[in-house]
């Protein structure tokens, strides 16, 4: 088991509601110039989960589950920004209000631009949840650190799931299981946020041939994935050497620069992480949620 500091790591509650689906009133335009109009963020998805890929939707940034945030008025306002922080994967999202006051689910993402929180929720939960439904969040796992490994810095990740997602130590290494291994040249959209506390950013999917190369097209919703070369700890950037884990919020995307999101995970500056290729490496598998349950 990891050492870690998590006994001094403060829970803290926040409380959001479903972040209702807008429309641009507008087409807009792929990376092939070509005009679409589909589904986009937010709202209760019913028919995507945790475990399911995140290419062929009929959709444009789609999140799994429930799409929630602090306040409709003002995506970026300080209580906003709040829940989104304090939010971490893996932590546990109660409803607070309705019929189906007391059941509970699973934070699996950050999304960043509207600020929302994704929640994984059972079916039969989903099915009876309304827009107006509201949720308590334990937000644990903010200042997260890992004792023996000062130089891998941890974000937005519940203590609990660390210790769930099978890391070795050898050599002074961490050895992280991954469900796929990115090359930093695809990291897009969100690449030079200092946001590594909030959002995600995207894996660019306009050249199939290179993702297929990469064996990127098999991703699913709430997978882990190693992003190589690439920074997180003071900002996302290019850094040769540096490896990130992060975990698949958001399904594929149209427009250029953009695609699935990452939420970041764990991150640092130098290879002390070694991503495993592993095909069960999923928040799924891990906690019994999505398609898993």
């Amino acid at each position: 088991m990891l050492r870690t500091n998590s006994e001094k790591v403060v829970m803290m509650s926040v409380q959001g509601t479903v972040s209702a689906p807008a429309y641009r009133s507008s087409f807009g335009v792929d990376s092939n110039g070509v005009p679409f109009t589909v589904p986009g963020t937010g709202g209760i998805v019913y028919n995507i989960k945790i475990g399911d890929s995140v290419y062929g939707w009929e959709s444009d940034h789609i999140e799994p589950g429930v799409s929630t945030i602090r306040e409709q008025k003002d995506s970026y306002n300080p209580k906003n920004r709040g829940y989104h922080y304090y939010s971490c994967i893996g932590n546990t999202a109660k409803v607070i209000t309705g019929d189906l006051k007391g059941k509970t689910g699973i934070v699996t993402g950050h999304h960043g631009g509207a600020e929302h929180i994704i929640i994984d929720f059972p079916q039969d939960v989903l099915d009876e949840l309304t827009l107006d439904d509201k949720f308590l969040i334990k937000g644990w796992g903010q200042g997260l650190k890992l004792l023996d490994y000062p130089d891998v810095h941890a974000y937005n990740l519940d203590p609990d799931l660390l210790q769930k997602m099978n890391i070795k130590e050898k050599d002074g290494k961490l050895q992280v299981p991954v469900s796929a291994i990115v090359p930093g040249e695809l990291m897009g959209s969100g690449v030079g946020s200092l946001s590594m506390g909030t959002g995600d950013y995207d894996i660019m999917t306009t050249d199939k041939e290179y993702l297929k190369k990469h064996n990127l097209m098999n991703l699913r919703f709430g997978d882990f994935v190693a992003i190589v070369n690439h920074d997180n700890v003071y900002g996302r950037s290019w850094r040769e050497g540096a490896v990130t884990i992060g975990i698949i919020i958001h399904g594929d995307c149209k427009y250029a620069g953009h695609g699935p999101g990452v939420t970041t995970l764990l991150s640092s500056m130098t290879p002390i992480i070694e991503p495993v290729i592993d095909e069960n490496a999923n928040i799924g598998k891990a906690l019994g949620i999505g398609i898993y349950r």
